[in-house]
């Protein structure tokens, strides 16, 4: 695999062929990481631990099989430390989703997911090499137009019909529901549900921060033994140089943490978790739709630099998932929401193709 992006890398054709790639690889990361959540709309998760747990185990398979096509690359357990990050930022998805609801959530955790991964990339924060562009106004054009995105779809609205009261409709953030109540016997209370309006804003808006942070650094041991890799003098000489090959290492960190974690939450729950096997299938479905989306980030990192991808990748999600409220749903309606999500579609179509322009 490493001789071929070598091949790949000589002269202007293979640079064309790069550049091709990773656009690719960006475009269908975004359509899946604005699709994964699809399959479970309809399914109650509770409090999102059990589901997380299965989700995790679908991710670890897909990477088995990633590894297996790749014949087994070198492990290294430091990149499973941002599978550990990752894991760690996602058990916070569902409470977000129950205290502040997808909409605001999305923002938060989304615009500093992006803020933390391009900068970390572009100024070599966590003992990592700063990613180099051609134009880098262009770069910082574009992860601002890519923020900027993200805030628009918070004053999109949708409208929902409850599961229990079919006839009531209220407007909410955007794919607020994601997670929804369906129609179940399970009327037990999570911690989320005691919380007042104020404590579920405050720290539902924590909470959504820390995960974006956490998202946004879980490239980074990656990223940091693929540098140093270069010194001789390093553990990590001569390891490779394709962020694929450390795909299993990462999901394999997701996997082994939200198995923790979920230990943890069956032992806190004195053995008697909250299982919802009507989330099984939906969230393995999920977790296969997250595993190859990160996959092909993997990929447009390795093409195109993470500098150039976070923004793109972390941006473009949004309009897909409100795509799916527009065309399948029918949750988002009116003139006003069509208007606004045509704008946010510019900025990041604009954003995108700035930081692409950046690298050449």
């Amino acid at each position: 695999m490493e001789n071929w992006t070598d091949d790949v890398n000589n002269g202007t054709a293979g640079n064309n062929t790069h550049l091709a790639l990773g656009f690719a690889s960006s475009v269908v990361s975004v359509v899946l990481f604005g699709s994964n959540f699809v399959p479970v709309k309809k399914f109650d998760t509770g409090d999102g631990m059990f589901f997380q747990w299965i989700l995790c185990g679908s991710i670890w398979i897909v990477s088995l099989v990633v590894n297996i096509i790749l014949h087994s690359p070198r492990f290294w357990p430091l990149a499973m430390v941002g599978g550990c990050v990752w894991a760690t930022g996602n058990i916070t998805v569902v409470p977000i989703v129950k205290t502040i609801g997808l909409g605001l959530g999305l923002l938060l955790w989304a615009s500093t997911n992006l803020l933390t991964g391009w900068a970390s990339s572009r100024f070599g924060f966590f003992g990592i090499d700063p990613e180099v562009v051609a134009k880098p106004n262009l770069n910082y054009a574009g992860a601002a137009l890519s923020a900027l995105s993200a805030i628009i779809f918070l004053f999109v609205k949708t409208e929902v019909k409850s599961a229990v009261l079919v006839t009531e409709s209220e407007s909410t953030p955007l794919l607020r529901t994601t997670i929804n109540w369906a129609e179940n016997t399970n009327t037990d209370e999570s911690w989320v549900d005691k919380l007042s309006p104020f404590q579920k804003r405050i720290i539902g808006s924590l909470m959504a921060v820390v995960a974006g942070i956490l998202y946004g650094s879980s490239f980074v041991p990656v990223l940091y033994i693929k540098d140093h890799s270069k010194n001789n003098e390093s553990m990590y000489a001569g390891s490779s140089q394709f962020d694929l090959d450390y795909v299993f290492a990462h999901f394999s960190g997701i996997f082994l943490t939200s198995t923790v974690y979920f230990l943890i939450y069956c032992a806190a729950m004195k053995n008697h978790p909250k299982v919802y096997p009507q989330a099984i299938l939906p969230g393995f479905i999920s977790g296969f739709l997250w595993a190859i989306a990160t996959c092909c980030w993997f990929l447009a990192n390795n093409y195109l630099s993470a500098v150039v991808s976070f923004p793109i990748i972390t941006a473009g999600p949004g309009f897909i998932a409100a795509m799916w409220g527009v065309l399948v749903f029918k949750e988002i309606k009116g003139l006003w929401n069509y208007l606004l999500l045509t704008l946010a579609f510019c900025i990041i179509l604009s954003g995108s193709l700035l930081t692409a322009f950046s690298k050449i």
